[in-house]
């Protein structure tokens, strides 16, 4: 069988690190970085006698994500014990919820690919549920032991779980990254890979195409980057088939992704909930959230990224793509928002392209975030109006951004007025000034104007190019196209 006969089936668990101040059932912070074990309570352990009390911040953030997917809020949902020995997980178990979580349902649209071959899909989510971490395994600087940092055990997660609904590593990773954007854009996780706030486990199993039941899954561990994601499913897929196609078996298991070889390797075989021994904890009451509760979080919503993709489309004539590309952070969307409430609603897609564009472009190569750009939203507004205005052209408008991404002009609205009138870069539109700059050229160039007259268009380019060179870039470069072809023409 060809890698085409396979399909290949996938489902991501992700867990999501709400951004209290506090644990979810204990006072302890939640900072992180701090030494190890000086933020593991009494309560995130579970010595003899303490209770645990349930943080209604990261049930708040939990709603909030309820809404955004367009899911059922539970009105009642239950903690239970998850049952299992770890070295980190000092108690024995992990308060998480199971039969009846906090949000049920719901749904995801993403974009796939880039150009024509680009498609949306939507993904369906099973259930999100509130949990706590557990502490954390260090296996370095220890002369061949391990050390455990309870630190970060009782921080409060949402682990949503998606439907097996994606058929290949791009569409896990674009899954990834539109679930990464949204839960940052309604503030409920700093999303920061790095440091755990938001991890990846991806089930992965193959079937022949066109069957119905699904093959044995693996289920991939703690992936904390998009590439690690890609790399650890594609390599997990290929194995599987070849050990398929081999005559082989595919056991259920829980693996590991090793980024400097590439491969994935077996942690243990996987469990099943009855291997859990799931039960109602004790120490905590059903969780009730009332329909008032619901339309206070409901109330304090931001504006989503589906429904502001829908607005920058119908309001400001964008395309799909473009509204997509400025809506992948609230960020990015902040900043394009801005700078078209100070160039105006007809400036729409002269911003865009300059966020899209110069913007984006310069701050990934100085790897700024856009929140951190040396060029502000009124800064960039006034430029994009100069451009508007025939002031400047386009080309001329790279050197004022680049002024203005030095820092000159000023931090004003009017920094870029500033530095066109400071290095005189107003844009040539006075027609008897360029007719002369193109009677300079043409008498200088009497070889390209014959192969024009010829039938040789690259001839013409070059003529303009000639002109724009004399007036030091400074002319219309559209009314230089049509005074020039009209000369040549008579």
């Amino acid at each position: 069988m060809s890698r085409t006969d396979w399909e290949v089936v996938i489902g991501l668990e992700v867990h999501s690190q709400l951004n209290t101040a506090s644990k979810i059932f204990s006072g302890a912070s939640t900072a992180f970085g701090a030494e190890p074990n000086v933020q593991a309570s009494a309560v995130d352990i579970a010595l003899p006698g303490v209770l645990p009390v349930l943080n209604r911040g990261a049930v708040e953030r939990a709603i909030r994500f309820g809404l955004a997917i367009g899911a059922t809020v539970a009105p009642k949902s239950v903690f239970a014990r998850k049952n299992y020995f770890y070295p980190d997980l000092p108690k024995g178990y992990q308060i998480s919820q199971f039969e009846l979580p906090v949000v049920q349902g719901g749904a995801i649209t993403i974009r796939v690919g880039e150009g024509d071959k680009a498609y949306e899909k939507t993904v369906q989510l099973t259930r999100a549920h509130l949990e706590e971490d557990a502490g954390k395994s260090l296996h370095e600087d220890f002369h061949g032991m391990s050390g455990i940092d309870l630190n970060r055990a009782g921080t409060p997660l949402l682990e949503i779980v998606s439907e097996p609904d994606m058929r290949s590593s791009a569409e896990a990773v674009a899954y990834a990254r539109a679930l990464h954007a949204l839960v940052r854009w309604i503030d409920i996780c700093d999303g920061n890979m790095q440091e755990g706030s938001f991890r990846c486990d991806a089930n992965v199993s193959v079937r022949p195409r066109g069957q119905e039941k699904f093959g044995t899954r693996r289920e991939i561990k703690n992936l904390n980057s998009f590439r690690f994601l890609q790399q650890a499913i594609d390599y997990e897929v290929q194995w599987q088939i070849e050990r398929l196609e081999d005559g082989g078996t595919i056991q259920q298991a829980t693996v590991l992704f090793d980024p400097d070889s590439g491969e994935t390797r077996m942690m243990r075989s996987k469990e099943d909930a009855h291997d859990y021994r799931y039960f109602p904890d004790p120490d905590l009451l059903p969780l009730v959230i009332s329909e008032e509760w619901i339309a206070r979080v409901r109330g304090g919503m931001p504006e989503l990224p589906e429904a502001m993709k829908a607005r920058f489309v119908a309001d400001f004539g964008l395309s799909a793509y473009d509204a997509t590309t400025l809506t992948a952070s609230k960020e990015v969307a902040a900043y394009f928002q801005a700078t078209v409430d100070a160039a105006g609603k007809a400036n729409a897609k002269l911003c865009a392209n300059w966020v899209m564009g110069e913007l984006a472009a310069r701050l990934n190569k100085a790897e700024l975030d856009i929140a951190a750009s040396p060029v502000a939203p009124a800064q960039l507004a006034g430029m994009v109006a100069r451009i508007a205005d025939n002031t400047i052209s386009n080309a001329i408008a790279k050197k004022v951004f680049e002024a203005l991404w030095n820092g000159e002009g000023g931090d004003g609205a009017d920094a870029a007025d500033q530095v066109i009138d400071c290095q005189g870069l107003k844009q040539v539109t006075d027609s008897g000034a360029i007719e002369g700059l193109i009677d300079e050229v043409l008498a200088a160039n009497p070889k390209s104007v014959e192969e024009f007259r010829a039938g040789k268009e690259k001839a013409f380019n070059a003529l303009v190019g000639q002109v724009m060179k004399a007036s030091k870039g400074k002319a219309n470069p559209g009314q230089v196209n049509e005074l020039l072809r009209r000369k040549l023409q008579a």
